[in-house]
């Protein structure tokens, strides 16, 4: 068995990649780093260490590495003979992803089975995302490739933060998800130990994106707020770690009433959650969980969607504004996302800023509350 894997950076082979290998599947890794498909094609091995509380050291064996920006051909080869294909590389990026895929099912043999075709990122729907772009990108000759792949949407959680050692080695926390549609499978889901098949896949889309990314991005602006480098040690502070708390109860209520999960079950995890985050053994820090403002404080991301809708039930939100409030002041040099949200608060009047950096309707009611903190900041700037 064979699995293509795009986007060969920690997630991939410390999350992802780890569960294919371990499934027995051959690893191929595309990616756009010629350093690290170099380094990768130097390495026979490499070491996924999992430190806190329960982690084992694990080796993965059996991959190669295709720069895809100069080895295109290549790449499209081994997609139109792989059996499975994931991605790890953001949402914003599965378009470039999908030419390749389109190519590779143009080359496939009819005769073999579907192609099974996986994207594992923080977002709702992002397979679904993906297919819309294969689709557009085949047109017309979609007709006589769609029965070549099967598109499986997927929740999945790990944090795996940056790398402080050189290699490929990768260190991770104990803690991992993987959530996978059932249905477009039909009998034959792939074989990935330690994934779970789920018939409805949305509850476990958004008690992850509004509990995980939530709680996580919130540990990360009151962080930098107040100065603290590392997740860990910011919610150690008992000021940030009552704030993030409470963000975490405003979603929790939403998806308690939303997917009638069980209120207990919902606490429970919330806990694991923040233990998680607290895990010391893990080096993780503020600025890269802060980084791209812009993406988490949008429409459907893991502030304003979860707060939209709780507004909309007539559930508070209190919390969660006073985290978009901390999430405005975000300010790291090295990220494009944070800088353009200081210049977007410097430039623009508050009604246009949260219109267009929320895409919320003024009608919503959540706008006003938005509108409030963002003036807040644009006067601490002017002042």
């Amino acid at each position: 068995m064979k699995a293509v894997h795009f986007g060969a950076g920690n997630i991939g082979r410390g999350f992802v990649g780890l569960l294919l290998h371990e499934g027995g599947y051959d690893l191929v890794f595309s990616d756009v780093s010629a350093a690290l498909v170099s380094a990768i094609n130097d390495a026979t091995s490499y070491t996924v260490h999992e430190v806190g509380e329960g982690g084992v050291d694990k080796q993965v064996t059996n991959f190669r590495a295709i720069d895809s920006s100069v080895d295109a051909e290549a790449l499209v080869d081994e997609i139109a003979t792989a059996d499975v294909v994931t991605t790890a590389v953001g949402p914003t990026i599965l378009k470039f992803v999908a030419p390749h895929i389109v190519a590779g099912l143009a080359l496939r043999d009819p005769s073999l089975p579907a192609l099974q075709i996986m994207a594992c990122e923080n977002a709702i729907g992002a397979t679904d995302q993906l297919r819309d772009h294969v689709v557009e990108l085949a047109g017309e000759s979609w007709d006589a490739l769609a029965s070549r792949a099967v598109f499986a949407n997927t929740a999945v959680d790990r944090i795996v933060p940056a790398q402080a050692q050189g290699g490929v080695d990768v260190t991770v926390e104990p803690f991992y998800e993987w959530a996978i549609e059932r249905a477009p499978f039909g009998d034959t889901p792939p074989h990935i130990p330690g994934a779970h098949f789920v018939d409805d896949l949305e509850p476990y889309i958004e008690r992850k994106l509004f509990t995980v990314n939530t709680g996580h991005a919130t540990t990360a602006y009151f962080g930098a707020q107040a100065g603290i480098e590392r997740i860990s040690d910011a919610l150690a502070d008992p000021a940030i770690s009552a704030k993030v708390e409470a963000a975490l109860e405003e979603t929790s209520a939403l998806l308690v009433q939303k997917h009638e999960l069980d209120a207990g079950v919902q606490g429970e995890y919330r806990a694991t959650i923040l233990r998680r985050f607290r895990n010391t053994a893990l080096p993780d820090t503020v600025w890269r969980v802060g980084r791209q403002p812009l993406r988490k404080l949008s429409r459907h991301e893991r502030f304003v969607g979860p707060a939209a809708e709780a507004i909309e039930r007539g559930l508070s939100v209190d919390a969660l504004v006073a985290a978009m409030a901390a999430a405005l002041e975000f300010q790291d040099a090295e990220d494009a996302q944070a800088v353009e949200l200081q210049r977007l608060l410097r430039e623009l009047d508050a009604d246009a800023f949260t219109a267009q950096v929320t895409g919320l309707d003024a009608a919503h009611p959540l706008f006003a509350r938005i509108v409030e903190v963002v003036a807040a900041r644009q006067t601490a700037l002017s002042a």
